[in-house]
C-alpha cells in the first residue's frame, strides 16, 4: 500500500473509515450535538457526495465538478442512510484502487480527496465519541494520539 492509499483509507495514519462506520445506526447518526451545525448523518452524506464527485473526476468519468451539486444532502430514512454507508465503503475501495497507479490528474484529485476526507473522518470520530457511539481502539490510534 502506498502513502496515497493510506491517506485515503486510514488504518496506519488514523482510524480506518470502515471502523468509524461499524455499527452506526441512523438513530444515532441523526442526533443533534449542541454547537455542531450538522448531524453525523448529514456529515456522512456530505462525505459520500464529495467522494463520488471526486472519484468520477479521478477516474475520467467526468471532466469537471458537477454544476449545482448538493454537497450537503439529507438522508431522510433508513434506506437512504444504508445506501450512503454502502456508497462510502465502495468509494473507499475504488479510491484505493485508483491510487495504486494513478495518472497525474487522478493523483491531484485523490490527494485533494484524501485531505478533505481526513478532515471530515476526524469529525466523524469526534461526533461518534461525543454521542457515546464509539470508543477508539487501544494502540497508536487510540487514546492519547494527537
Amino acid at each position: 500500500m502506498n502513502l496515497l492509499q493510506s491517506a485515503l483509507g486510514g488504518g496506519a495514519i488514523f482510524p480506518a473509515p470502515e471502523t468509524l462506520l461499524d455499527g452506526l445506526t441512523l438513530g444515532a447518526a441523526a442526533q443533534s450535538v449542541p454547537g455542531v451545525p450538522y448531524t453525523l448523518a448529514e456529515l456522512l452524506a456530505h462525505l459520500a457526495v464529495t467522494q463520488r464527485a471526486s472519484l468520477d473526476l479521478a477516474s475520467g468519468k467526468r471532466e469537471t465538478w458537477p454544476e449545482g451539486l448538493d454537497i450537503w444532502p439529507d438522508l431522510p430514512d433508513e434506506a437512504a442512510f444504508s445506501a450512503c454507508l454502502t456508497e462510502l465503503r465502495l468509494g473507499l475501495a475504488e479510491a484505493r484502487a485508483l491510487a495504486e497507479r494513478p495518472s497525474e490528474r487522478a493523483r491531484e484529485v485523490l490527494t485533494d480527496l484524501a485531505a478533505h476526507s481526513a478532515y471530515h473522518w476526524g469529525q466523524v470520530a469526534l461526533l461518534r465519541r461525543v454521542l457515546g457511539e464509539w470508543s477508539p481502539p487501544e494502540g497508536p490510534q487510540g487514546e492519547g494520539t494527537p
